[in-house]
């Protein structure tokens, strides 16, 4: 049923009198008095109006994620209290009585009182509430649900999303499900059983809460600093200097605290990054991926000659990492997602061979060459949907990767990307390679040598109005292009019908007969069209050359793609 142009002061009040807090009614009442004055500031008002109240925030895959603010199309805490009713009604009909929830949250706005919200509405509906005593990173929420045995996990973040959003991230366990999906993110059709209970709870205000959840003590954090340090072995080369930052996020003291258990104690954190700030104030991104987002760490590594820099977001499930190179601009080199994913999946392909057991597993947006190097230690590879929450399922999963610098180095603890286990094997593959006089651009060219090199890059178009992505899809699948950078398109595969390995998604893929390929989809999080692309040049022993071929292709596939989008 289509919204009516305007949200009416009735629908407002009633919010306004369901909404606990007394803060974001305040908010709400403020913006409705405004609208109603007959002023110029009564039709931004209005607009203000209209957006916090164009439908509920949406509860999908991905929990919920939005804007802090007052009104249902916001993240608050009546939003929260609904969401927790519902995510309890379903615990209650699939385990019974006695469910249980652990709950962690980070250090933006809201997320403690999200948290506790959370752990209130599962202890009144019959549910057994465990919070985690302080806030920090997303990984250890992973951890703590399979640590526990929880049958699910709740965790309060917005990621590496600006400082005025929050998010809600759910995952199931214990009794909830079976199998691979054990501590993993839901997916359909868990996330629309769970909406529509959301849906049917009953105005904020009247949800049942109580007090009687539990704050857990330190035991969970201890036994996952124990298991993310036994990733390493005891007698390793420990010797190299790394300079770390968390963005202002929550996993600095975790990611410091596991490295030193691993035996690298030579790390030097970004003293204006380090404390935890909702405002992430030297950052215009919390984003390790965004330009200039490690200037101060790769500063501070100039200044300290450090061997290693490593970047996590502000809930530390991903990890980002530079490295001293020569041939670089400035001396130091920022890796790919797909770059990291290639070194730390040849790390664990080579451990992994010795038994000849275990699944690396990778999104189809993700670089090939990880799929190479399975198969060159005789192991299987296989291709996910986008987001760990699909990764993360794959059966006998040993490695997993995507390339938005997430990672999932150790699946029997943590079935979801994690940061912080990544930053301790980052650390010992830099040392690894040291003991070998080797370099990590070296390594990677070594990588290229028997794989060829495999460049990545991105196109990215924001848009004001959604129908313009959908156009764009329609018209890709009507008149797909049939050369890209000098070579006819062989294949052409519309992942709306699904394939052998992925399920039904919105995306196209076409590659070319010199082996390029480009991925179109939109994205799952915010309104943008994504084009992902891969360009393979065989490398041999001149892999300067391969580079360099592989990078004028790289310019003209850019060029074809962004034609053919008709969006740029």
């Amino acid at each position: 049923m289509q919204r009516p142009l305007h949200v009416s002061a009735e629908e407002v009040r009633a919010w306004i009198e369901a909404d606990p807090d007394g803060t974001t009614r305040a908010e709400l009442s403020e913006l409705l008095a405004r609208a109603g004055a007959e002023d110029e500031d009564a039709a931004l008002a209005q607009e203000d109006l209209d957006s916090r109240f164009a439908g509920q925030l949406e509860f999908g895959t991905a929990g919920l994620r939005g804007e802090l603010g007052a009104g249902p199309h916001r993240m608050n805490r009546a939003v929260v209290l609904r969401t927790a009713a519902g995510l309890s009604d379903y615990l209650a009909e699939v385990v019974g009585p006695g469910f249980t929830v652990v709950i962690g949250y980070d250090a933006r706005y809201g997320s403690t009182a999200f948290a506790r919200d959370t752990a209130a509405v599962v202890d009144a509906a019959g549910g057994r509430a465990s919070l985690l005593p302080e806030r920090g990173p997303t990984p250890l929420l992973a951890f703590a649900l399979r640590h526990l045995g929880a049958d699910a996990g709740v965790m309060v973040t917005a990621s590496h999303n600006p400082p005025q959003d929050n998010g809600y991230k759910v995952y199931l366990g214990g009794r909830a499900v079976a199998g691979a999906g054990q501590g993993v993110q839901i997916v359909p059709p868990y996330d629309a059983e769970i909406a529509a209970r959301i849906a049917a709870a009953p105005p904020a205000v009247e949800i049942p809460t109580s007090d009687g959840w539990e704050v857990l003590g330190g035991e969970v954090r201890e036994a996952y600093l124990q298991r993310v340090a036994s990733l390493v072995p005891p007698r390793h080369t420990r010797g190299i200097r790394i300079v770390h930052t968390s963005l202002h996020g929550v996993g600095g003291q975790t990611v410091l605290e596991a490295l030193r258990r691993a035996g690298f104690t030579d790390v030097h954190p970004v003293p204006d990054q380090a404390s935890p700030d909702p405002d992430f104030p030297t950052v215009a991104f919390p984003n390790p991926e965004e330009e200039g987002a490690l200037d101060h760490a790769i500063r501070l590594a100039r200044a300290v000659d450090a061997d290693l820099v490593i970047a996590n977001d502000p809930d530390a499930d991903r990890c980002s990492a530079a490295v001293p190179d020569p041939t670089a601009d400035g001396g130091w080199r920022q890796l790919t997602g797909d770059e990291i994913g290639s070194l730390l999946g040849e790390q664990t392909a080579s451990a992994a061979a010795f038994t000849g057991r275990g699944v690396l597993a990778s999104s189809v947006v993700s670089s090939r060459m990880l799929a190479r190097i399975a198969g060159s230690h005789g192991l299987e590879h296989r291709t996910t949907l986008t987001g760990f929450k699909w990764i993360a399922r794959t059966e006998g999963l040993v490695f997993g990767y995507e390339e938005a610098i997430g990672y999932c180095v150790d699946p029997g603890a943590v079935r979801d990307k994690d940061g912080i286990s990544a930053a301790v094997r980052l650390a010992y593959l830099a040392a690894q390679l040291r003991d070998r006089d080797q370099t990590v651009p070296g390594a990677l060219d070594e990588l290229a040598q028997h794989h060829g090199v495999h460049e990545t890059a991105q196109i990215s178009v924001r848009v004001e109005d959604l129908s313009l992505i959908t156009d764009t899809m329609a018209r890709l699948r009507a008149h797909p292009p049939t050369t890209l950078a000098g070579s006819p398109v062989a294949t052409t595969t519309d992942l709306s019908h699904g394939t052998d390995e992925l399920p039904p998604t919105d995306g196209m893929v076409f590659e070319t007969e010199a082996g390029d390929r480009v991925v179109v989809r939109p994205s799952g999080t915010e309104p943008k069209l994504k084009c992902y692309l891969e360009v393979v040049e065989p490398a041999g022993t001149d892999v300067p050359a391969a580079r360099r071929a592989a990078g004028s292709r790289m310019v003209a596939l850019r060029r074809n793609v962004s034609e053919a989008l008709e969006l740029e």
